[in-house]
């Protein structure tokens, strides 16, 4: 069973993209360099305002989950896990960990990358307001 769907996201100046373990897309329009998981904001959309579809292929512990992210020409794409733990309830971010680590932000668990792994080239981009990403979201049981 496959279910996929998509949301988009832009640029903000303060996007390093610099976290190990985590990263993030947040429906807020702020962004400080403190927050250094960011890798979008202005999302369309939060973890909560997914179809329930999706949100309940994730609770599978052997769901496999894909993040495809494209903008500025380039496609970079992030594999983890869902979790029977995953509560998938936070109305502004989705964050992938490459933890087992669960909050009500967390789509995915054992990510294979986080911001910091992110292509530089699409981080740069990223840091200009006026940057469409496109992030679709799969799941896979």
């Amino acid at each position: 069973m496959k279910f996929t769907e998509e949301l988009f996201a832009s640029g903000h100046p303060n996007i390093t993209a610099k976290h190990s373990t985590t990263f993030e897309i947040t429906r807020d329009s702020n962004v400080t360099k403190r927050g250094d998981c960011v890798i979008a904001a202005n999302a369309t959309r939060g973890l909560s305002d997914l179809s329930p579809q999706l949100l309940n292929l994730c609770r599978n512990d052997n769901a496999k989950i894909t993040v495809k992210l494209q903008g500025a020409e380039l496609t970079e794409i992030i594999e983890g896990r869902g979790s029977k733990r995953l509560t998938l309830t936070h109305p502004l971010e989705i964050v992938g960990r490459r933890s087992a680590y669960v909050s009500d932000r967390t789509l995915m668990i054992h990510a294979d990358k986080a911001a910091c792994d992110l292509n530089r080239d699409l981080v740069n981009a990223l840091r200009f307001p006026t940057m469409q990403l496109r992030v679709e979201i799969r799941v896979e049981l």
